[in-house]
């Protein structure tokens, strides 16, 4: 990897490659060959985020050592899925790390009072759900945008959600996270002119399938502008609201 940089260094400075060159080949170069991964340093450079860690799967150990690598190349970095043992084995590595157990999600940001662009907005339907929409909620957060949170105003009780029209007009993207029936994405994609990222989650009775119910009525919204991602995929939806809300 060094090998690498240190010879396109020296062509850049010798005249062999253009700096606008040397950029689209740092796109592409390196990765770090850890035997049981290959980490992606250049993501960041790419798409402007460092590559995210999926805690669920690996051992406590190699989520350590994959943060600990990740945290010596960038100053903000992401685990998703982890528990308060995965979470343990981090700290041991990395001092810093914070854990956010209702998401799940651990995080490294050494720059958390940058200023951060407004206009995400997280929508629930029931408070079930907010272990989903904070996952998305916080993911955004880190990516350096304002998030609002808009809980527990979901199709049963409508003037709930009626009632906070102010917070749904300013947002530049909403991420709606519901279970059960899974209507309020299509309520709101009918309600705001954003674009709308719909999280069907598993909370549920037996026939909402683990939320497979809501995955269907959310993918078949008569709204325009709602799109969709998989089931309990706050991570997801709070990346891509974060990508939408940054370059718009």
């Amino acid at each position: 990897m060094i090998r690498n940089l240190t010879t396109l260094l020296e062509k850049v400075r010798g005249g062999e490659v253009s700096v606008e060159e040397a950029l689209e080949q740092l796109k592409r170069l390196p990765y770090e060959n850890l035997d049981f991964a290959r980490l992606d340093h250049h993501r960041a450079l790419r798409q402007g985020f460092p590559e995210v860690v999926f805690c669920q799967g690996k051992t406590p150990e190699q989520v350590a050592c994959l943060v600990d690598r990740l945290v010596a190349c960038h100053d903000r970095v992401l685990a998703t899925r982890a528990t308060p043992l995965v979470y343990a084995a981090v700290r041991t590595e990395v001092a810093e790390a914070v854990y956010h157990e209702v998401a799940r999600l651990i995080v490294v940001d050494r720059e958390p009072e940058r200023a951060k662009q407004p206009g995400v907005l997280v929508v629930t339907g029931g408070t079930s759900d907010i272990p989903v929409a904070e996952e998305a909620a916080i993911t955004a957060e880190v990516m350096g945008n304002q998030v609002e949170r808009l809980y527990d105003v979901g199709v049963a009780g409508l003037h709930r959600l009626l009632d906070q029209s102010e917070a749904l007009m300013r947002a530049r993207v909403v991420v709606v996270v519901a279970g059960m029936e899974g209507a309020l994405a299509s309520v709101v994609g009918g309600l705001v002119a954003a674009p709308v990222i719909a999280v069907p989650t598993s909370v549920g009775y037996g026939a909402s399938f683990g939320g497979l119910a809501a995955l269907l009525a959310m993918l078949n919204s008569c709204a325009s502008g709602v799109a969709v991602v998989n089931i309990d995929n706050g991570f997801g939806a709070g990346y891509l609201a974060g990508m939408i809300n940054l370059i718009t």
